[in-house]
């Protein structure tokens, strides 16, 4: 089991990784819009330097086509370091960056999966991660319990190396659920 804090804000991780056992942060375009106007590059180098190389950083890329998307992580690890994972969602694009990044080595976090096939493509692409969005699936109507689940049983079954990052939680139950 892996904790990881979801969020950009330095005094939080500050605090509260005095208490948890934090294995990593991760975040997002949205998350890090709440720190309004910053130097990204630079707010996501002293986040690194809180963390330690020892716990993963996960960025997630903001373009939405494979060129853009490629320039970004490119971006990503020239100027935080080579060892983020570089977040991306699972689109079409998506996977393609995801299997050309895991063919160079980088580390990928697949993010923004609502569905099964969407995970079960992110595992065969090589990402390390995967993060299902468990509220998003549950408004949609779809049983997040089981899909995590089913990643789980496949990750089991098959001896993928990827690990489940479930996300987008709204309240313990659906914590307690995911475990």
């Amino acid at each position: 089991m892996e904790y990881l804090f979801d969020t950009a804000n330095i005094g939080a991780i500050k605090k509260y990784g005095e208490f948890i056992p934090i294995t990593g942060v991760t975040s997002n375009p949205s998350i890090v819009k709440k720190e309004g106007k910053i130097d990204f590059f630079a707010h996501m180098r002293e986040i690194r330097s809180i963390i330690g190389l020892d716990k993963t950083l996960h960025i997630q890329v903001t373009a939405q086509d494979y060129e853009g998307m490629m320039k970004d992580a490119e971006a990503i690890l020239k100027n935080v370091d080579d060892q983020v994972y570089i977040k991306v969602p699972v689109t079409l694009e998506g996977l393609k960056v995801i299997r050309k990044l895991h063919g160079r080595g980088v580390n990928t976090t697949a993010t923004a999966i609502y569905t099964k096939m969407q995970g079960f493509l992110a595992m065969e692409a090589g990402a390390d991660y995967i993060a299902p969005y468990y509220n998003r699936m549950e408004n949609m109507g779809i049983d997040a319990k089981d899909v995590v689940g089913s990643f789980a049983k496949m990750i089991r079954d098959y001896g993928y190396s990827t690990k489940i990052l479930a996300a987008s939680f709204k309240n313990m139950g659906q914590v307690n659920e995911a475990f």
